[in-house]
């Protein structure tokens, strides 16, 4: 049993790991926007930091790429994991990068399920880490991908 958790909670952090990866590009790579959507359900909401929040994020972002922001880079800081049968919840620190300037660290939350043996997510909340609003200590110590 404790060795399934395990299994899981490896299998939600390559999800994310995955997620962050697939929206980095630049002039010469585009993103991999399939990549992306492949791992959320298909009704899943995203909700960026801007207010008021918005679910239309993919077709924000892909209208972004081709205008203003040429470039976006997303480091994955450290996620913390917790699991509980067929559902769990990953909070994410990501660096980014955009048009090649370091534009700060957002704290992303995650709600995944698992369907059909296969982690993905439900929804996705998230904003923007500052000195008004930093970085919780229990995410800094949180495992970083390898």
């Amino acid at each position: 049993m404790a060795q399934d958790r395990e299994r899981d909670i490896e299998a939600v952090r390559r999800t994310v790991e995955r997620q962050f990866a697939a929206l980095t590009w630049d002039e010469g790579s585009p993103a991999d926007w399939d990549g992306f959507v492949s791992d959320f359900m298909p009704e899943a909401v995203l909700f960026p930091a801007a207010r008021p929040a918005a679910a239309e994020f993919v077709s924000r972002m892909k209208r972004l790429s081709a205008t203003t922001l040429s470039s976006l880079g997303e480091e994955l800081r450290g996620v913390d994991v917790t699991v509980f049968g067929n559902v769990a919840v990953a909070a994410a620190v990501c660096a980014m990068t955009e048009n090649g300037t370091q534009a700060g660290e957002s704290v992303e939350m995650m709600l995944l399920v698992k369907d059909e043996g296969r982690w993905r997510i439900a929804a996705q909340a998230w904003d923007k880490a500052g000195a008004d609003n930093p970085v919780p200590e229990t995410l800094l110590g949180a495992s970083a991908p390898d």
